[in-house]
């Protein structure tokens, strides 16, 4: 659908014994089933296929971005639970205050900037402006700072607003009555009886946001010239490289299902009554 790859790969007055030699060598002129199929045998024994631009293997062009990407998107989920959760307890227990309203405006704000313009105001601010930070690369540990700021900060509006919703709804509840009733102090309160009950929707909302991190990460590492796989993505769909594309989107599939499933077992051992649950109804 993007058009033929070796119009990519050879000059446009290439002679069509060159073009032909091509389709040969990488499989292109074989009816797509059959390159399907034996793309499916590839990628079980462990061969991704051939990179149409450097000509080599597209996982030994995929495999040193993994790194860089998992930084990137390990600290800005970092930043965002470390921000968003507290800012939303504070938000619920301050309801109807400047501080929840504060919260909530932050949240929304979060959730709406687009985060190629969110970068872009960063980079005029603190590289072009004030001169503290780098555009972008990956030199120190001060190039990732605004890649994660920019990445963390809507899905810390997200935890922010999931988290006020689920404390407000455990607070009505009676055993946090009976426990101020009891004297049990407010941060007490909190900490050991607030914070467990919203631990499943939090993991849920984590289980979701590895997707959408995964996702903004193609564009800010594209702001930030970040050397990760969403680079990558970017240059190997505009070159037409068609094996790292599909390893890509493999890794990416797989993160998603692999999360997923953590989330799925991270239930029973976090809420015991949800496995007691699901055995009843198999019974």
């Amino acid at each position: 659908m993007t058009g033929d790859p070796v119009a990519a790969m050879v000059p446009s007055d290439a002679p069509q014994i060159v073009i032909d030699q091509y389709r040969e060598r990488f499989g292109l002129g074989q009816p797509l089933p059959i390159q399907y199929m034996a793309y499916l045998r590839g990628v079980l024994s462990g061969d991704f296929g051939i990179s149409f631009r450097t000509g080599g293997s597209a996982w030994e062009l995929v495999a040193p971005r993994i790194v860089p990407t998992l930084i990137l998107t390990g600290l800005s989920l970092l930043m965002a639970l470390i921000i968003g959760i507290p800012a939303g307890m504070v938000a619920a227990m301050r309801r109807g205050e400047f501080v929840d309203r504060f919260v909530m405006g932050f949240s929304v704000f979060g959730f709406a900037m687009p985060n190629f313009f969110l970068g872009i105001l960063l980079i005029l601010l603190f590289t072009l402006t004030l001169r503290v930070l780098p555009a972008g690369g990956f030199e120190s540990a001060l190039s990732l700072i605004m890649p994660a700021v920019t990445l963390g900060l809507a899905t810390a509006g997200s935890y922010a607003r999931m988290t006020r919703s689920a404390v407000l709804e455990v607070l009505s509840a009676p055993f946090i009555r009976t426990a101020k009733a009891n004297g049990v102090p407010p941060l007490r309160r909190m900490t050991h009886h607030v914070a467990r009950s919203i631990l499943v929707p939090l993991v849920t909302l984590a289980g979701f946001s590895v997707g959408s991190m995964i996702a903004g990460a193609v564009v800010i590492e594209t702001v930030f010239a970040w050397p990760g796989i969403g680079r990558l993505l970017v240059t190997s769909v505009t070159d037409r490289d068609l094996a790292v594309v599909q390893l890509i989107v493999i890794l990416a599939a797989s993160t998603m299902a692999l999360s997923n499933m953590i989330v799925d077992l991270l239930y029973g051992w976090l809420d015991p009554r949800i496995g007691t649950k699901r055995r009843s109804g198999a019974m």
